[in-house]
């Protein structure tokens, strides 16, 4: 009886594999028995996070969801899973799926790991731009996990046993979502002379700062006489978006 009563309760956030990978053979929801999980989530873990902590958590999700809808950070870059998910789930509503779409309207997101961690998840949700960005909820596993206290999810480092990780589902179920700004500023440094203008992998950038290209010579961003910019060069520059969250919290 209590294994049925834990995988009701699972089932509340499991996302199937046609949601998740495309390509993946379609399911009938009527054949299938598959119902629209109440609080279906994406999460990612950094697995470095919280010394061991972060690799055992992640191995704890994998056992109880989909391993499929739990991301290892270290292995899996966040914008390009998300883009991967979001695409597969716009081509699956144009379909007329309607397990899709209302997944898609419920999908919440649970990132674990220190403010920079969390940091780098809500940067990569603002630049999709979506029209209903998933709430995100943060589990702290770093060292200050500022973020998260401001939020109501506690400071100190989670257990990382089954029922630990059902009570934090519950909570992610049953939370309110709150607002949180975000400022963004452009930075430009000088490009080398010698190079091409491909794109700068985002990993050599803090997680604060997102790589938004580099410019050539020729581009007419280098011809900005901006108040943003505090030197206006001919030569080519590397061009950076950082974004800034800002919240408020009190107490230990």
């Amino acid at each position: 009886l209590h294994e049925t009563m834990a995988d009701d309760f699972l089932n509340n956030f499991k996302i199937p594999d046609y949601i998740l990978v495309p390509g993946s053979k379609v399911e009938n929801c009527n054949e299938s028995g598959l119902v629209v999980p109440e609080c279906p989530v994406l999460v990612f873990i950094n697995s470095k996070s919280g010394g061991q902590l972060g690799g055992d958590l992640l191995q704890t999700y994998r056992a109880l969801l989909n391993e499929k809808q739990v991301f290892d950070l270290g292995e899996y870059a966040p914008d390009k899973v998300l883009n991967t998910i979001y695409a597969n789930l716009e081509s699956l509503k144009k379909r007329g799926d309607e397990f899709a779409m209302k997944t898609m309207e419920k999908l919440r997101i649970i990132v674990a790991g220190g403010d920079g961690t969390a940091g780098w998840l809500l940067g990569v949700i603002c630049d999709l731009e979506l029209s209903h960005p998933p709430a995100i909820a943060t589990v702290p596993l770093g060292t200050g996990n500022n973020l998260p206290f401001a939020f109501g999810w506690g400071k100190k480092n989670p257990g990382t046993d089954q029922r630990s990780v059902e009570a934090f589902l519950d909570q992610v179920m049953k939370a309110k979502e709150m607002k949180i700004d975000n400022w963004h500023i452009l930075m430009r440094m000088r490009a080398p002379k010698e190079g091409t203008c491909d794109p700068i992998a985002p990993l050599e950038l803090p997680h604060s700062l997102h790589a938004f290209h580099r410019v050539s010579d020729t581009d007419e961003l280098n011809m900005l006489n901006s108040s943003l910019f505090l030197t206006v060069s001919q030569e080519g520059c590397h061009t950076f978006r950082g974004g800034f969250w800002n919240y408020f919290s009190m107490g230990k």
